[in-house]
């Protein structure tokens, strides 16, 4: 039962801590101006503005931690009230706030919890990160799409996005070289004159006694937002005339990539996503990897990054943890007691701890995450000292009062069930504000608790009448093997018998005779 609960419970890397900040990242069309998305983001803060839960919160516009995306994207920051003053979780503000900042027409919008610890990756729009990587640039830029919709339909997953943006739009201006040069004008003229146009040019710095200020060279708004308005820029030739700019150069409208993401040496697309309240990361993990071979060819490698490729390293090693936690506990044990039988009989008490803990976890729907493993593991050095009690004190009583097993272990469990109740109970109630949930942080620690409170409460229910069972059947495993490895016939052993001769001479005659040897452990 136990490993058909560990095959089915959900499992997790790190659970969502409730820290009162939301992080909400914002996309519209590529080429969107900086102009528009503040439209986009004067909208969303007044519909932030409007909700019970929200306590204050701040926005930008533009690149954010190194990424080279251009003015389409956004970040806000919303800090939510105390727990005292409201009454939703973090889960249930995000997903209230979700559709509603979602009415916004032009304008996409992810919102995530951002995790107390943030292991690697990148600081995409979604909590967790698919990477994709290959040398064929274009096959992977038809196919991420592709994979990224089917994603979209994995029951569970939310904010499914990519990092690829393709269409931005763009003008081609192609310089007629050889008019340019009749004209007088350079190459080089065509070039600062668009970027004092578009580029934000600082063209000098005023300093006043209490601050400097950028003197900021550029078009006024309403001429920077129509391509038409090219033909309005002129460019002083070297003879003195000015030459006006559609004169010598062709503008084409084009669409070409906002940007070109690497991961190490390779293009990459990355695919960020969220997961639904009540989905575990476990599951979508497995979903995501089977939509890929399905979807993208095999010269496309595929990996999780950050908190998901953390979470499948984990649950390799979790289990490896697991089994060497055992083997090193039996072997401790087994040079205690000089024996390779007690120590099987005190870890008997380990399936029914495992069980109460798993049963726990999946009653009150709590994914195994890595703090639920750590109070696993925390849960499997409590329930042993029951059996270390009972059968360290069985073993005493045979040795000083030559008892049967049954009644060694009968009067081992009424004398040590109160130490072993008061040890139970006082880890019980350590661990049981843990369990319920206080104080800030609480969602993080609440799998350990939940673990150990179920698991000492099932235990310790089970144990006391298991263990002296377990103890009994396996005493009589180790006397039905000791007779069998312990009894060996010595062949050619001798014994010398003297007889007194006639004359008063000593005759020694030497005659063979088997020699059995004791049975080990009598």
């Amino acid at each position: 039962a136990t490993v058909y609960l560990f095959q089915i419970l959900p499992k997790g890397f790190l659970p969502t801590d409730d820290q009162g900040r939301i992080l909400c990242s914002t996309e519209a069309a590529e080429g969107t101006s900086f102009a528009q998305m503040v439209k986009y983001h004067q909208a969303l803060s007044d519909i932030a503005s409007q909700s019970p839960d929200v306590d204050s919160f701040m926005s930008s516009i533009g690149a954010r931690g190194g990424q080279a995306t251009g003015t389409n994207t956004g970040t806000m920051f919303f800090k939510i009230k105390d727990k005292p003053e409201r009454t939703k979780s973090i889960d249930q503000v995000i997903q209230d706030l979700r559709p509603k900042l979602s009415s916004v027409p032009g304008v996409r919008v992810f919102l995530q919890n951002p995790p107390t610890i943030r292991i690697g990756g990148q600081l995409t729009k979604s909590l967790y990160q698919y990477t994709l990587q290959g040398p064929d640039t274009a096959e992977m830029y038809r196919t991420a799409p592709l994979l990224a919709a089917k994603m979209r339909s994995i029951p569970g997953m939310q904010d499914v996005t990519t990092d690829l943006q393709l269409s931005n739009p763009q003008m081609l201006v192609d310089i007629d070289r050889d008019k340019s040069a009749v004209l007088g004008v350079t190459p080089a003229q065509i070039e600062l004159a668009l970027s004092s146009a578009y580029g934000t040019r600082q063209v000098s710095t005023i300093y006043a006694p209490n601050n400097d200020y950028q003197v900021i060279l550029e078009l006024l708004p309403e001429y920077q937002s129509d391509p038409s308005w090219l033909d309005a820029i002129y460019i002083r030739s070297s003879s003195g005339p000015l030459v006006q700019l559609s004169s010598v150069a062709h503008f084409t409208r084009t669409v070409g990539p906002l940007s070109v993401n690497h991961s190490g040496q390779l293009p990459s697309v990355t695919i960020s996503f969220n997961l639904a309240p009540g989905y575990s990361l476990g599951p979508a993990v497995e979903q995501v990897n089977a939509a890929a071979r399905a979807t993208l060819p095999p010269t496309i490698s595929t990996a999780f990054q950050g908190t998901a490729q953390a979470f499948q390293s984990s649950i390799v090693g979790l289990g490896l943890l697991l089994v060497m936690a055992l083997l090193i506990m039996y072997i401790i044990l087994g040079i205690l007691y000089e024996s390779f039988i007690h120590p099987l009989t005190i870890l008997t008490a380990l399936p029914f701890a495992g069980f109460g803990a798993l049963g726990t976890l999946w009653l009150f729907h709590i994914e195994l995450s890595l703090y639920a493993f750590v109070g696993v593991i925390l849960l499997i050095g409590l329930v042993k000292k029951n059996g270390i009690m009972m059968v360290d004190f069985a073993i005493e009583q045979r040795k000083a009062k030559e008892m049967p097993a049954t009644e060694a272990i009968y009067s081992a469990c009424v004398v040590r069930f109160r130490p072993i109740m008061m040890t139970t109970m006082a880890a019980l109630m350590g661990t049981l504000p843990i369990a319920i949930g206080f104080g800030a942080g609480a969602e993080s620690r609440r799998p350990l608790g939940m673990a150990v409170v179920g698991g000492l409460l099932f235990s310790q229910l089970v144990t006391l009448y298991a263990t002296p069972v377990f103890y009994v059947y396996l005493d009589r495993v180790q006397q039905w093997l000791a007779p069998r490895a312990g009894t060996h016939e010595v062949q050619g052993a001798h014994t010398a018998i003297a007889h007194p001769g006639h004359n008063g001479s000593t005759t020694i005659e030497s005659a063979a005779k088997p020699v059995a040897t004791g049975a080990l452990g009598s």
